[in-house]
């Protein structure tokens, strides 16, 4: 069956930090550069076909990583702004306790978890999912409809955007969802039935 591999980008500086960050680029620490050839690791028997990731340099580089360590280097890869972060506005850069002090606990974690509300001058959940699904419609999943192997590699938000569409996950259980970084996430796909199957559940 096609296969379809999804990585959160390793640990970032803002990560480490504990700062909202967005469409921030902020880079990989020595963490998130280990996470990321741990990743690669992972995936060494795994040969794909293409890769896709957003334009920002922690899911570019670690990327790069995975390709490295599983001796594929010259995979195709296509980088696009549909993938990015959910974009947190003017919470971007804001140390998420500091936050917390500012707008109270509640209301952070509401900016964080909900699906439908914004943080100021920012993107909800649900605006990630309507950038993120059309493109995986429209350019990821013919790939896997020809039988190829996929490596994405995106952001936390991105991806669980994606997850809504792959796992059929309702808008009020994805704010339960985590996703670690550098951790890679498999799914078979029968193109017969355009349903997606996790592997190692």
């Amino acid at each position: 069956m096609p296969l379809l591999v999804l990585v959160r980008h390793g640990q970032s500086q803002f990560n480490l930090e504990n700062r909202f960050t967005g469409n921030v680029d902020t880079p990989l620490t020595d963490l998130g550069r280990h996470e990321a050839r741990e990743a690669g690791t992972l995936l060494k028997n795994d040969r794909f076909t293409i890769g896709f990731t957003s334009v920002l340099q922690r899911a570019i580089d670690t990327m790069a990583i995975i390709l490295h360590e599983t001796g594929q280097t010259e995979l195709p890869v296509e980088r696009s702004a549909a993938l990015n972060e959910r974009m947190y506005g003017d919470l971007q850069g804001t140390n998420k306790a500091e936050a917390e002090e500012r707008f109270g606990a509640e209301q952070v974690f509401r900016w964080r978890r909900s699906y439908d509300e914004r943080p100021p001058n920012g993107e909800s959940l649900h605006d990630t999912v309507d950038r993120v699904v059309p493109y995986f419609d429209q350019t990821i999943l013919p790939h896997l409809n020809r039988d190829e192997a996929v490596l994405i590699v995106a952001h936390g938000n991105s991806l669980r955007a994606l997850l809504m569409r792959l796992e059929n996950i309702s808008p009020d259980h994805i704010e339960k969802v985590e996703l670690a970084t550098g951790v890679p996430r498999q799914y078979d796909y029968d193109p017969a039935t355009a349903t997606f199957r996790q592997l190692g559940k």
